[in-house]
């Protein structure tokens, strides 16, 4: 089905753009129609898919999708009405093309939750589970409240993530920028100073100049080296299963971060299993929904046989402990919500206690981040501006006698 480039007006008279697959130009003024605007021109886009260009959809993006939609359950408006107002009043292209396909699919006839499937890029297998869970059980509106809750609170924790790694990440360069330019421009004019001199250089300067003959004779090395490096290493964990899984588990295991990390996923695994469960969700379909919120190979596929345990008449908490990944706390707490028939709670609880414990450490890192390597970053020019100094130092004072 080609894809089309269109101009519309709505009954207000209000310009709209945008872009939606259609047979042909009949076709396409059919499904405008349909939606409440009138169209002015079109242009074919031979070969162009529909989510090839535009902005990218964000999270906040379908934090607004999820807050729209529970208003409009709220208030009664039916849904393919208020899929057409979302439509016309979302600024990404990219994400109105996708509301407007998903309009036309429901006008079809399909569910909402069938509309979202066919957009797997933007709406994953949990987001599209608890909107059919939500449509069977009537609880559409919790359901999306609940959706934008979790949305926010992953926003909130990516953008404090960015921030940690922003600052170190900056330091990094200036550091190798500084360092580069020392060893292959200052440096080389220092030694060419001091041996017109005849001065013995101190150890300092004997350990920078060997350095800067380093930096000098291998600096492609030293620089592609570390860049090539990392580019296998991404290439084989995007391609290699056994390299995901390795990476994945390696990452739990890393000092200071790997303890931060396991706390993240047991945050993620008790909120979104929660509402899962919350939802009306089987057991063993929540399961299978959170070995993607995880994002961990290594623990999805330890969520995979905690299922197939449970599959064999094992309890949840049975068959998440025998897997030796979760902490006490959680096996405790699951326990405690299977005996009391409240386990939708106690995984709340759960998450809110390692969402607050994640986001303390994610501050605690920051400020630890930005003195320590303030100090890296002095010490090593405190070590160059010291070993360049030093037999300057020298040659005045013996000039001066």
């Amino acid at each position: 089905m080609p894809a089309f480039q269109y101009f519309a007006v709505d009954h207000a008279g209000a310009h709209v753009r945008g872009r939606m697959d259609a047979n042909n130009e009949n076709d396409l003024e059919q499904r405008l129609r349909r939606m409440g605007l009138d169209l002015v021109t079109s242009r074919a886009k031979s070969g162009a898919p529909l989510l090839s260009f535009g902005k990218r959809v964000s999270r906040q993006d379908l934090i607004n999708f999820c807050f729209h939609l529970e208003q409009i359950s709220h208030s009664g408006i039916p849904l393919l009405e208020g899929l057409a107002d979302l439509a016309q009043s979302t600024d990404n292209k990219r994400f109105r093309d996708v509301i407007s396909a998903m309009h036309e699919d429901m006008e079809g006839g399909k569910l909402l939750s069938e509309a979202l499937a066919q957009h797997p890029a933007i709406f994953d297998r949990l987001f599209t589970s608890l909107i059919r869970t939500g449509e069977q059980t009537g609880n559409m509106q919790e359901v999306l409240r609940d959706l934008g809750t979790m949305q926010r609170w992953h926003d909130e924790l990516l953008s404090k993530t960015k921030l940690l790694l922003m600052y170190p990440t900056m330091v990094f360069i200036v550091v190798t920028g500084v360092i580069f330019f020392l060893m292959l421009y200052l440096v080389p004019k220092l030694v060419s100073f001091i041996a017109t001199m005849n001065q013995t250089l101190p150890l300092q300067t004997k350990i920078l100049i060997g350095a800067s003959d380093i930096f000098a004779s291998y600096w492609p090395l030293l620089l592609g080296g570390p860049l090539l490096s990392l580019f296998a290493a991404v290439t084989a964990v995007q391609s290699s299963p056994r390299a995901r899984l390795y990476w994945d588990y390696l990452k739990l295991n890393l000092p200071l971060v790997g303890p931060a990390l396991q706390q993240l996923l047991m945050a993620r695994f008790a909120n979104y299993f929660a509402l899962l469960y919350r939802s009306g969700i089987t057991i063993l379909d929540a399961l299978a929904a959170c070995e993607g919120v995880v994002a961990n190979r290594y623990v999805a596929n330890a969520l995979q046989r905690a299922a197939q345990q449970v599959s064999a008449g094992e309890s949840l908490t049975e068959s998440l402990r025998n897997l030796g990944l979760f902490p006490p706390l959680v096996i405790r707490m699951m326990r405690i919500g299977e005996t009391t028939g409240a386990l939708d709670e106690a995984l709340l609880n759960v998450g809110h206690y390692y969402r607050r414990s994640v986001e303390e450490w994610i501050e605690r890192a920051l400020k630890l981040l930005q003195v320590s390597l303030t100090l890296f970053l002095a010490s090593i020019l405190a070590f160059i501006i010291f070993a360049v100094l030093s037999p300057i130092y020298d040659i005045l004072g013996k000039l001066s006698y």
